[in-house]
């Protein structure tokens, strides 16, 4: 049936923006709803982007795995971490999932079912709880729309510090003989903040490397991240070719948004919503659950009631660690000794590490990634004296 035949039915979900969160929440709506009627937009030609989402084994709900799992293009049982002095590898599944397939099982989801759409190429330009309208002049109705358009552009300035990062996804000539994931490999010169290397056997021949900073500032020069990850990877073996390059300058903010009321505007999700974790930038965790939590949500009256609730008051509860972690993270070091802090947290117990990703750590747990003497280089008073500066900025 063609869209203009049924634009004057409601859909029972809008979704604006086709990332992540939007892709998670049609995989669930349809899962637990196959009659559900989703409309999804998305300004650019293809959805999904071009990203590599990653997730420990303890990240993803047991609710969410059967539709979750074929997401996954390749996992792995173990991985590494490395700083000066200090190397571990920890037993913890490890998976990723990529732009492509996720583009992938999103689309043949929605086209399996003739009561969905999906329109690419067309930005909304206005949006209310229960409408969108399009550029073209089109106006959709739905349920619920849900505005997961990634975050806004001034949403974090002022009360954040910024994940920052160029992969280069790389064919070898040979195979490059490493079996598992490297989390963070310290061991680099310390400049513009926390500095590590990020890497992910994706095959025997080919490997995502990425230069990644924990910065105050989101400028990121592409040119001279490009030559430290090609110099970082020639201990893999040489290059064959660039499959592709990945970019981004993510948020790690020490305050957060709030979501739109559903009854009185566009539920805004994933990264514009605040729902990724903010002390690591992975947002398929939270994405997941918010995911479950819309699609109960959808089944109660009245609309996204304590389903929904429930969730966002967990994810406000264990995301005020993780911002108070960034404040100090950001403001109590010298960018030379932050990796020190990393160093730290990783030589704690694997299962305190799982939850702390998971955005489900206990009361002990927060306590005890606290407890002891600080990491080297901590300063009370930069700390105190970043805090008045902002805040004087603030008032004027």
């Amino acid at each position: 049936m063609p869209l203009a035949s049924c634009m004057n039915d409601p859909f029972d979900l809008v979704l604006v923006g086709g990332g992540l969160q939007n892709g998670l929440i049609a995989l669930q709506a349809l899962h637990a709803q196959p009659e559900c009627r989703i409309v999804m937009l998305e300004a650019a030609s293809e959805i999904g982007g071009n990203h590599t989402w990653c997730v420990h084994a303890r990240d993803v709900p047991r609710a969410a795995r059967a539709w979750f799992e074929p997401l996954v293009v390749r996992r792995w049982d173990d991985y590494e971490v490395a700083f000066p002095g200090f190397e571990r590898r920890l037993r913890s599944g490890y998976a990723v999932v990529s732009s492509e397939r996720f583009a992938c099982i999103v689309k043949e989801a929605l086209a399996r079912r003739p009561q969905c759409r999906l329109i690419t190429g067309v930005r909304a330009t206005r949006m209310t709880a229960q409408t969108a309208e399009l550029e073209d002049g089109r106006q959709l109705r739905g349920r619920l729309v849900v505005d997961a358009r990634g975050p806004e552009p001034d949403a974090f300035v002022g009360q954040c510090g910024y994940q920052k990062f160029l992969g280069l996804e790389l064919r070898t000539r040979m195979p490059h003989a490493l079996a598992r994931p490297i989390l963070m490999d310290a061991r680099c010169p310390q400049t513009d903040g926390f500095r590590f290397f990020y890497v992910l056997p994706l095959a025997e021949d080919r490997l995502l490397v990425e230069e990644t900073r924990f910065s105050l500032t989101p400028e990121l020069s592409r040119v001279t991240a490009r030559a430290a990850v090609h110099d970082y990877a020639a201990r893999f073996g040489p290059v064959a070719e660039v499959v592709r390059e990945e970019v981004g300058v993510l948020p790690m903010p020490w305050s957060l948004p709030r979501g739109a009321d559903a009854a009185t505007g566009p539920l805004r999700a994933g990264y514009r919503g605040g729902f990724f974790h903010p002390a690591t930038g992975y947002s398929l965790p939270a994405a997941t659950r918010a995911a479950l939590a819309i699609g109960q949500g959808l089944r109660e009256e009245p609309l996204l009631g304590e389903s929904w609730q429930r969730f966002v008051d967990e994810h406000r509860a264990q995301s005020g660690y993780a911002l108070a972690l960034n404040r100090l993270l950001f403001t109590g070091f010298a960018e030379t000794d932050m990796w020190g802090v990393l160093s730290r947290f990783y030589g704690l117990s694997e299962p305190l590490i799982e939850r702390f990703y998971a955005q489900s750590s206990s009361l002990a747990d927060r306590a005890r990634i606290l407890v002891g003497r600080p990491p080297r280089g901590f300063s009370l008073r930069r700390a105190l004296s970043a805090r008045n500066l902002r805040a004087q900025a603030g008032a004027t």
